[in-house]
C-alpha cells in the first residue's frame, strides 16, 4: 500500500480527547532517542512531520497523525528520559497507559529498539507492559545501518530469543537508509479493518 497523505490532527495528554472517528490506529512507542520520529518520518515520505531532536523526550504527548484519511499513526512519548523529573515521567507513564489500555481503535503497537544495545530493562518491561495490555506487538529494531549485516542479524537473533518471538514479529531498519520500509507498511496494513 503506498502512502499517499499524512497530516497532524492533534496533540495531547488525555486519552478520551484522542479523535473519536473509528479509525484504526497504530502506535510507535520506544525509549527517547531511539529514531521514532525519524521513522514515522521516512514511513510518511514527511520530512518533518513528527519533529525530531537530538535531545532525548521532545515528545512529551500522545500525537495523532492522519494517514491516507483512513487510519493514524499515534506517536507516544519516550521511556527512559534522560532529563526528565520523577513526577514528570510518573505524569507521562500514566497517560500513556491509560491510553495503551482504553483505546479501542489501537490495532498495534510498534515498539522501537535501538539494535546496537543489547535487550534493555526499560525495553523488556515496556513490552511485557503491552502485553498485559493485550496488544498486538511489532518489534522494530531501528539503527540497523549502524552495525554490519552479520551484526544485525545476530542482534536480531538475540532480541528473537530474549523476547519470545517470532520472525514475523521483529524487523529491522534504517531510516537513513529506508531499508524494509515497504515491508514495515506492508505489517501494519495487514492489521487495518
Amino acid at each position: 500500500m503506498e502512502i499517499k497523505s499524512a497530516a497532524f490532527v492533534v496533540s495531547n495528554s488525555d486519552y478520551r480527547k484522542c479523535p473519536d472517528t473509528g479509525l484504526p490506529e497504530y502506535a510507535f512507542i520506544g525509549r527517547s532517542n531511539v529514531g521514532k520520529s525519524s521513522l514515522i518520518n521516512m514511513l510518511t515520505n514527511s520530512k518533518d512531520l513528527a519533529k525530531t531532536s537530538s535531545q532525548p523526550g521532545k515528545t512529551q504527548l500522545i500525537n495523532h497523525f492522519v494517514i491516507n484519511d483512513s487510519w493514524y499513526i499515534v506517536d507516544l512519548p519516550g521511556y527512559g528520559f534522560a532529563k526528565t523529573n520523577h513526577s514528570n515521567r510518573d505524569q507521562w507513564s500514566s497517560f500513556i497507559g491509560k491510553y495503551l489500555s482504553e483505546s479501542e481503535h489501537l490495532n498495534m503497537v510498534c515498539q522501537l529498539i535501538d539494535i546496537r544495545h543489547k535487550p534493555l530493562d526499560s525495553d523488556m518491561e515496556c513490552y511485557a507492559w503491552l502485553l498485559e495490555c493485550g496488544l498486538d506487538v511489532q518489534i522494530v529494531l531501528t539503527k540497523a545501518d549502524k552495525l554490519s549485516k552479520s551484526a544485525a542479524e545476530a542482534q536480531k537473533a538475540l532480541f528473537k530469543r530474549e523476547l519470545g518471538i517470532f520472525e514475523d514479529q521483529i524487523i529491522t531498519y534504517s531510516s537513513t537508509q529506508h531499508t524494509m520500509r515497504g515491508e514495515l507498511i506492508s505489517r501494519i496494513m495487514k492489521k487495518v479493518q
